[in-house]
């Protein structure tokens, strides 16, 4: 037993996603208190739900669980849950962990057989490829399998509505926020353009990120972007303004960043964003999602924070209408169709120090991979990628090196991706172009370091009832530049089992650091890094979970009621 007497429950499992949800029940029997916990994401999970008209593939979900409290031995909102004829979180969980337990054995499996190869002779070396080969195939039976099940659990209508119910909120929220009837007296946010601190998507990243303090803070978010590094006319050259009616701070003198909750925050007319990081950071910031939108969230998507941050992002990267005619046009002229996977390879200055070099080939065996679990439900004539990279020898070798496929690629946005030319109109489109279509395909192989690749990934989720696993990193894991400190929690108990693991018992906190430069994330050979007090080491897993985190927003019921 938990403390004062209450039953702790533990459901579900992740790999690297997942979520953990920490709930208390009211003793007057409310809506539960959310405390503050975490979420996280991984390249692989459920299959996800979509209508049939949608594009849906077949993809490997993570999400993970829920750690709840419950009085009385009585799930919260049960009744409720089943009243309105929409699946019990309960039940979302545990199908997603199913299908997270399939991924993570397979990936042990394969990684370790692998590895095992090496040392092998010729004989016995054929005889484990055949395993693997064999294993393989009942390992995709298994997911379709899962898949079809979802499809006749007579929850997809439901999925469908409450995804579309949601994104029109909270749109409705931000155009209210960005659109206030008398702009002097609207309270602000506002941020400078990143010229040279960053690329295109790491401003883009940030923009929405100030989207989101403003959000966070009833503010309304002010861009002053005019004399952009990439064109003079600012956001504006390629993007639909950010307001109608509040575009300037006017007279306003803007204090720096401060504490939210601190009387001068609270006065002041306008304040003023660093880039990256805020000190102090607040509990809204990422990975967090609102307490107001926290239940819906976590039932109907697998990476609930990613669902979050990507309406932001479809906000604020709302072409203007020469940038759709282009974007269309393109779409054209490249034979642009379904199905369709996005590699996106990063080079030129990314591997001077945020990543590393991979090749074509690392990239081809997800591609792979997702055709042939695609094959399993539909009929697949052709195989078709769209290749985003800045290094514009790459087409050639791809379509060498893999003439079963037909490779969609825009060598003159390769090269103006290139160092010489990157920062003008011409590298301006060519990178939004290639931001949007990586975003319009079924599935992303690309690496997280990028973001290019979150960026894309996080826009994606506007078009899809869940796609959360719709990607798969070859680096890291998904992180937010600047975010808080972020934990799984163990469900298992773990014994190290050499100097390189740590251990620990079911309740610790486990801390993992997603960045570009550091290897705290899921490995995709069945284990883990984390720390764990002054340790730090590997741990299978499957014995931890991450935590989504929940934040007080406000929750605009003045628009919700409009």
């Amino acid at each position: 037993m938990g403390p004062r007497g209450k039953l702790i429950l533990v459901i579900g499992t992740l790999f690297v996603g997942g979520t953990v949800l920490s709930l208390s029940l009211l003793s007057d029997g409310a809506l539960p208190h959310m405390r503050h916990a975490t979420a996280d994401y991984t390249g692989a999970g459920r299959l996800a739900h979509m209508d049939a008209n949608e594009r849906n593939p077949p993809v490997l979900q993570f999400e993970g669980n829920i750690t709840r409290r419950m009085t009385r031995g009585r799930p919260i909102n049960k009744t409720a849950e089943q009243s309105d004829n929409h699946p019990p979180t309960e039940y979302e969980h545990i199908r997603r962990k199913i299908d997270n337990g399939v991924t993570e054995i397979w990936y042990y499996m394969s990684a370790h057989l692998n590895e095992l190869m090496e040392d092998l002779d010729n004989k016995t070396r054929n005889k484990v490829e055949r395993i693997l080969e064999n294993a393989g195939h009942q390992k995709r039976s298994i997911l379709t399998d899962i898949y079809n099940l979802s499809r006749h659990d007579n929850y997809d209508k439901w999925r469908k509505q409450e995804s579309e119910d949601l994104k029109e909120l909270v749109k409705k929220r931000l155009h209210y926020l960005q659109n206030p009837g008398n702009c002097s007296e609207a309270k602000k946010i506002v941020c400078n353009k990143y010229d040279y601190i960053c690329g295109f998507s790491c401003n883009a990243h940030h923009v929405a990120n100030c989207l989101l303090v403003a959000y966070a803070t009833n503010r309304t978010f002010v861009f002053e972007s005019k004399g952009w590094q990439y064109s003079k006319e600012g956001w504006e050259s390629v993007f639909q303004p950010l307001s109608d009616t509040c575009t300037t701070i006017g007279d306003i003198k803007a204090i720096t960043w401060t504490d939210p909750s601190s009387r001068k925050f609270q006065e002041a007319g306008a304040v003023r964003l660093p880039p990256y990081t805020l000190n102090p950071s607040p509990d809204f910031y990422p990975l967090a999602i609102p307490m107001d939108l926290s239940e819906r969230l976590i039932r109907i998507h697998g990476f609930p924070f990613v669902w979050w941050f990507g309406q932001f992002m479809t906000y604020v990267m709302r072409p203007n209408d020469a940038m759709a005619y282009e974007l269309d046009q393109t779409t054209l002229r490249l034979g642009f169709k379904h199905p369709i996977v996005g590699v996106h390879v990063r080079r030129t200055d990314k591997l001077l120090k945020e990543a590393k070099f991979h090749s074509i080939e690392e990239y081809m065996v997800h591609v792979e991979e997702f055709y042939l679990m695609l094959e399993r439900r539909e009929e697949v004539t052709v195989k078709r990628v769209y290749l985003a990279t800045d290094d514009d020898n790459l087409l050639a070798e791809a379509e060498e090196k893999y003439p079963d496929y037909e490779f969609l690629s825009d060598t003159s946005i390769s090269k103006a991706a290139a160092l010489g030319s990157r920062y003008s109109e011409l590298g301006l489109k060519g990178i939004v172009m290639d931001v949007n279509l990586l975003s319009q395909c079924d599935f992303i192989v690309c690496t997280m370091s990028s973001t290019v690749c979150r960026n894309s990934y996080a826009l994606m989720q506007d078009l899809h009832v869940d796609a959360s696993s719709y990607v798969h990193s070859i680096d890291s894991n998904y992180y937010f530049a600047g975010q808080n400190a972020h934990h799984h929690v163990a469900i298992y108990p773990h014994e190290a089992q050499g100097p390189e693991e740590i251990s620990f018992q079911p309740g610790d906190l486990i801390s993992v650091k997603h960045s570009n430069w550091d290897d705290f994330s899921n490995h995709w050979d069945g284990y883990s890094r984390g720390g764990l007090g002054q340790m730090s080491g590997l741990y299978p897993s499957y014995k931890a979970e991450s935590k989504v985190e929940i934040a007080e927003m406000p929750n605009y019921k003045e628009v919700d009621e409009m």
